[in-house]
Order: structure tokens, then C-alpha cells, then sequence
């Protein structure tokens, strides 16, 4: 699975999720992408794909939205979005999802219920629009997914058929 990071992060900022999809037997690569430019991001993406054909692509936030970027304009295996930014903080009326209903891969999307970035209830109508989508909702956690990373990778891990 190809994860990119999120607009404060980097690849390091990855790891432990790598470390923690091991233990449920997938293998992850962490991507640097530039945050100035969502083509050169998404084309990173692009080039690790042509490196491992077939992989999962995915990402926290930012590195998931340019992940399902390139879902939409190509087809892609499977996408795997931990704490999609639906909008920006506050912003509710301006939703990220205009390229959604082109994605026909299978989407798992995992995000709190206090984040910022994505009010649930926008999110549970939203995720309507993708054509073979899951959401999981973790209670009371916000942007950030590390406390709930080991049920996480599980639920990644299964999602792709017990390691990819």
C-alpha cells in the first residue's frame, strides 16, 4: 500500500503506520509529496504506482486527497482514506469531493467524529456518492488517527483481502 502524509507531515510521519500494517500483513511504502503543487503530488503517487502495479493507494488527509485524486482520473486498485479533509475547518459549505462519483475502485475511509476537517454528518451523506465505499467512525477522535491505528490497520488489512 503507497500512503502519503498529511500537509504538516512527511513520509517519517508515515511510519507508524507501516510498522502497524506489518503486523496485519500488508506491506506500506510512505511517499514524500510536495504540498505546493497537487499535480506534482499526485504524480508522485503516479510513479510509485508504476513502480508496484497493483498497490493500494492511500493517505492521511492531504495524502489521501491527492491519492483519490489519481483515483478518479485513473483506475487504481483499491483507496484507502484516513481522515479525509471533507472541507477546510469551519468551511462546511466548501466540500472536497467534486471528482468522488468517478472513483470505481473499493474506498475505505476512516475518520473521527471530532474532526475538523470533516463533519460526520456531511461525511455519512458525501460518501453516498462513491460507488463502493465503507466508512468507519471512531468516537471521540479527532484529526489525527494514531490512537486508533492498531483497530485501523486491521480494518485496512481486511479491506484489502488480509495483506497487499
Amino acid at each position: 500500500m503507497l500512503l502519503g502524509h498529511g500537509a504538516s507531515g512527511t513520509a517519517a510521519s508515515m511510519r507508524p503506520w507501516v510498522t502497524e500494517l506489518a503486523l496485519h500483513g500488508v506491506q506500506g511504502v510512505t511517499l514524500d509529496l510536495p504540498k505546493s503543487n497537487n499535480d506534482r503530488a499526485i504524480d508522485v503517487f503516479r510513479r510509485a504506482l508504476a513502480d508496484q502495479p497493483g498497490a493500494a493507494i492511500g493517505g492521511h488527509s492531504y495524502g489521501g486527497r491527492m491519492a483519490s485524486l489519481l483515483a478518479a482520473a485513473e483506475p487504481v486498485t483499491a483507496l484507502v482514506l484516513l481522515s479525509y479533509p471533507l472541507h477546510r475547518p469551519g468551511h462546511p459549505d466548501e466540500l472536497r469531493i467534486a471528482h468522488w462519483p468517478t472513483i470505481t475502485c473499493p474506498v475505505l475511509l476512516l475518520s473521527g467524529d471530532r474532526d475538523p476537517f470533516a463533519k460526520v454528518d456531511l461525511l455519512r451523506r458525501e460518501v453516498k456518492s462513491l460507488p463502493n465505499a465503507e466508512l468507519v467512525i471512531y468516537p471521540g477522535v479527532g484529526h489525527g488517527l494514531l490512537p486508533v491505528r492498531e483497530d485501523a490497520a486491521a480494518r485496512i488489512a481486511a479491506f484489502l483481502g488480509g495483506g497487499a
